[in-house]
């Protein structure tokens, strides 16, 4: 390790300090927080969503209007039966056949085209659930790895999951909605102006009714109370899976009284908007719906159909068709009353889907540069994981290829963050980090993790085989080398038991410990076979033979490989090539182990406390040479 002086940080080239700024504070942007200056109008994610399918969408709703239309018509056919056989004199065969034939035909259109409809209109949901899904993913799969760290990952899921799901009824069944309250009503009212325009007008009045407190009901104030539920339902998941996935923990330390109060207060908040918001819809949802119902425009239609009726204007078989058409008058608008629900949700849902689809992602090079070897340098190198306050400030370190570089210091301290810049889980706030002399920014992220492989503390294994999960990084890699990385981490023996051994599936019949999944994590490393290697804790959750076994199987490896290692039991770190103290963000100490013992420092103060420790019996740190470990 040494400390750097030549380049300055002007040689970055512009792009790098353009990455810099727009990743200044890797946590920003949130499906909630992103909105401001410069995004999108509500209304206008969903339509960006929905414009690749927009043909699809047209074809839906003509089919749909049609459907629709061909559903009014045996109701039409109905009331000219009723009118024909009600009306004085010899009944009209040829008009009843007629009307019967055109009967049987309407229905027969109604099922086809809707199913046709209905099929085309999931077709599309599929493929667009899909495409969101997928470029969530590929966004996601871009994002600093400090904005997950800083989300609640219940309202995260709440937006890839159900947000998208909301998505549905917009695209199988609102078209089909829409289409109905608008054909259905206008050809009634054509076909009823022609019996009796002064009747018509008397149907009409539930449906305008309706559709003034519908349109109550869509106010601004109503949207906004149901944002406010939103985000209180989206707590309520987050507390849930925040319990579930610390449970053990809680349980252990006699804390499930808080947790579970921590989740009823949310389920109460829930339930206080959820309250407010009922007894801001109840009276208005209610009278909607007693103006749209049947029974109300039955009375309305018999009340000025009756006095038509008893003052001669108008012939009593006329009032048939009012009878019976005017429920179609109503029922469409009263299911558009769900259909543009789901509009005004689907609306939200696009909305949080674009906001998490505008959280910027780490900036890919346009053109990108190859590193010429494997010596990791960095230069006055800060960080920030949120404004105001630096984790790192100031880091000048050079990793040199072949040798071992060990980071120590007390927790909290910034060791896992500067590890984390090395395979560009964050970029630096300020300064520079570069491989083989070129920025990390600079280079493309295919190549980048081809060179730097790392194991980390958290091992998180994929619901996949073994085998899978050992060669994650290197997909056509042959059993052989599979089972060599396996036995070099010392994990073979342990994968043996399994059901089928490296084909069993973690999450079915394969389960490891802590310490195991390290062993499978760092065999998958070792597979990768990268220039440079990371290691933070590793070998954490591991005994102290099985400890030594990898160490030497990492060892067998450390020719002309840069390795980085993290660790909290200083005598695992005795036989690294540089130590380097980290403290509160900054560099305190460095040096060769055997240097740093013997001036006395803090290295040399942490060293002793740990040999005071009952499991660790008094060593003598002369015994601890440069390269050599304990001797």
């Amino acid at each position: 390790m040494t400390t750097t002086a030549d380049t300055t940080p002007d040689s970055a080239p512009d792009s790098t300090a353009d990455a810099t700024a727009s990743t200044a504070d890797p946590a920003v942007g949130t499906a909630a927080d992103t909105a401001g200056p410069g995004a999108a109008p509500a209304g206008r994610a969903l339509t960006g969503l929905l414009r690749p399918y927009r043909v699809g969408l047209a074809a839906v709703l003509v089919l749909q209007t049609v459907s629709a239309l061909g559903g009014l018509v045996p109701m039409i056919a109905v009331v000219e039966l009723g009118r024909a056989l009600l009306r004085q004199g010899p009944v009209d065969e040829a008009h009843v056949w007629a009307a019967v034939a055109l009967g049987a035909a309407g229905l027969l259109g109604r099922v086809l085209f809707g199913a046709l409809a209905s099929g085309i209109g999931h077709l599309i949901d599929g493929e667009l659930q899909f495409s969101v899904r997928r470029l969530l993913a590929e966004h996601l799969g871009r994002v600093p790895l400090g904005w997950y760290a800083r989300r609640n990952s219940g309202e995260l899921n709440q937006v890839v999951q159900g947000d998208v799901a909301d998505l549905h009824p917009l695209t199988a069944h609102t078209p089909g909605e829409i289409a109905s309250a608008v054909a259905v009503p206008l050809a009634c009212l054509v076909y009823l102006f022609l019996v009796d325009w002064r009747l018509t007008l008397v149907t009409l009045v539930p449906v305008l009714l309706g559709l003034a407190l519908n349109l109550m009901l869509m106010s601004d104030g109503r949207r906004r109370d149901q944002l406010a539920l939103d985000g209180a339902m989206g707590r309520i998941a987050g507390s849930a899976v925040e319990f579930v996935e610390g449970i053990a923990v809680v349980k252990a330390f006699g804390a499930s009284g808080r947790a579970h109060r921590a989740f009823l207060k949310a389920a109460d908040d829930f339930a206080d908007y959820f309250l407010a918001w009922v007894r801001g819809v109840a009276a208005l949802g209610a009278l909607a719906s007693l103006v749209l119902s049947p029974p109300f425009v039955l009375v309305v239609v018999l009340t000025g159909g009756a006095a038509l009726i008893t003052t001669d204007a108008m012939p009593p078989a006329d009032l048939l068709p009012f009878l019976l058409l005017g429920l179609a008058l109503t029922a469409p608008v009263a299911a558009l009353g769900h259909g543009l629900d789901d509009v005004q949700a689907a609306r939200r849902a696009a909305d949080r889907i674009q906001g998490l689809l505008r959280v910027p992602p780490l900036p890919e090079p346009a053109r990108p540069v190859t590193p010429s070897g494997h010596r990791v340098e960095l230069r006055d190198v800060a960080f920030s994981y949120e404004p105001g306050y630096e984790v790192l400030r100031g880091i000048d370190l050079v990793l040199e290829p072949g040798t071992v570089t060990a980071l120590v210091g007390p927790s909290g301290g910034g060791k896992s963050t500067l590890a984390q810049l090395l395979p560009r889980f964050f970029d630096p706030t300020r300064g520079t980090v570069s491989l083989g002399g070129v920025d990390l920014r600079e280079v493309a992220p295919k190549d980048l993790y081809r060179l730097v492989s790392f194991v980390l503390q958290d091992v998180r294994l994929l619901r996949a085989s073994v085998a899978d999960n050992i060669a994650l990084a290197v997909p056509r890699a042959g059993r052989e080398d599979v089972v060599r990385a396996a036995r070099l981490a010392r994990i073979h023996d342990r994968i043996l038991e399994l059901p089928r051994g490296y084909d069993s599936v973690i999450g079915e019949d394969a389960a490891f410990s802590g310490g195991e999944a390290q062993r499978i994590s760092i065999a998958r490393a070792l597979l990768a076979d990268a220039p440079v290697l990371v290691l933070d804790e590793a070998t954490a959750f591991a005994d102290p033979r099985t400890e030594q076994d990898v160490r030497r199987a990492l060892d067998s490896l450390r020719e002309n490989r840069t390795q980085l290692v993290i660790a909290h039991r200083l005598e695992t770190v005795a036989e690294a090539d540089t130590v380097v103290v980290l403290e509160d963000g900054v560099v305190s100490e460095s040096g060769a182990p055997a240097e740093l013992l013997a001036t006395d420092g803090r290295f040399a103060a942490m060293w002793e406390a740990q040999q005071t420790w009952p499991d660790n019996p008094p060593q003598d740190p002369g015994t601890v040479t440069k390269g050599g470990g304990n001797r």
